[in-house]
């Protein structure tokens, strides 16, 4: 393999796969002015902290593969970020879960009403993408100016 040959995402086992996106959210966060703190353990359900630059502002996130949802998160104040298409996302956990249980897209399934309380999107509908906006960081290689 050469030293810089680009890697396919599927083909890194899972603690790969979130390194890389510790590293792309990161990236991104860098353009908002957030610096990122790796968490060894899972503090309080954040994988990662981002402090801002204004030196106030501190978000405890958790970090996802996928739009995810969990009731462990209720009333922890976290952010979840997770990648989609090229395009870095965070959001309240809270917020948007109050957001997703008025829309009815959760809140029957069997996953979430189970012993796990948690649902996952593996894919996006375009109405689920359009609740999102407003929650996208943008591009890995091209952020909002």
């Amino acid at each position: 393999m050469a030293l810089f040959a680009r890697i396919n995402y599927d083909d890194i086992n899972s603690k790969q796969q979130e390194i890389f996106n510790f590293q792309k959210a990161s990236g991104v966060l860098a353009d908002f002015g957030f610096a990122t703190y790796r968490l060894t353990d899972d503090w309080n359900g954040a994988d990662f902290l981002a402090v801002n630059f204004d030196g106030e502002t501190l978000l405890r996130v958790q970090l996802k593969g996928r739009l995810t949802f969990a009731k462990k998160y209720i009333g922890k104040d976290l952010w979840v970020c997770f990648r989609y298409q090229g395009l870095v996302y965070l959001y309240p956990h809270d917020e948007f879960l109050n957001e997703a249980l008025q829309l009815n897209v959760i809140g029957n399934t069997d996953s979430w009403k189970g012993d796990g309380g948690t649902y996952s999107f593996p894919r996006l509908s375009q109405a689920m993408l359009s609740s999102l906006e407003r929650y996208c960081l943008g591009s890995e290689l091209n952020p909002p100016k």
